[in-house]
């Protein structure tokens, strides 16, 4: 099965890397969200939301191409090299995909092809596909 789409959007730039913890009065640390990613993951929750059809069951591969609107002297298709972090990127899209039940757990993700653009069309494409066991 493969499970493939584009999300006209303008990618989130908050990472799951900025998560803050709080320690409770039993010294326990507490990890959340601050509002700034909530919404990020709400945001792009909502998108993928329109795009869940079947839960892949076993391994798959992910691909994410991240579509920054252009900004400065930047072409189409050039590069993004500044931050935020392609893997801090994923984890936070992950998580999102996980959630919203387009596979079981994100551990079955064992390939990935992730890369980051300027684009003229901002946005984020993905596909997922199943491969089987002998493949990973």
């Amino acid at each position: 099965m493969k499970t493939e789409f584009f999300m006209h959007m303008i990618p989130p730039t908050i990472t799951a890397q900025q998560h803050k913890v709080r320690v409770t009065k039993k010294k326990v640390p507490v990890f959340y969200d601050p509002p700034e990613l909530a919404t990020a993951k709400s945001k792009l929750e909502a998108h993928l939301a329109k795009h869940v059809y079947e839960k892949h069951q076993g391994a798959v591969e992910l691909v994410v191409k991240w579509c920054f609107p252009i900004a400065g002297r930047h072409r189409d298709g050039d590069y993004r090299t500044s931050k935020p972090d392609l893997d801090n990127l994923q984890k936070a899209l992950k998580d999102c995909i996980t959630r919203l039940g387009f596979w079981i757990d994100d551990a079955y993700v064992v390939r990935e092809i992730s890369e980051k653009f300027w684009a003229d069309v901002p946005g984020i494409y993905i596909r997922i596909t199943d491969i089987g066991d002998d493949n990973a």
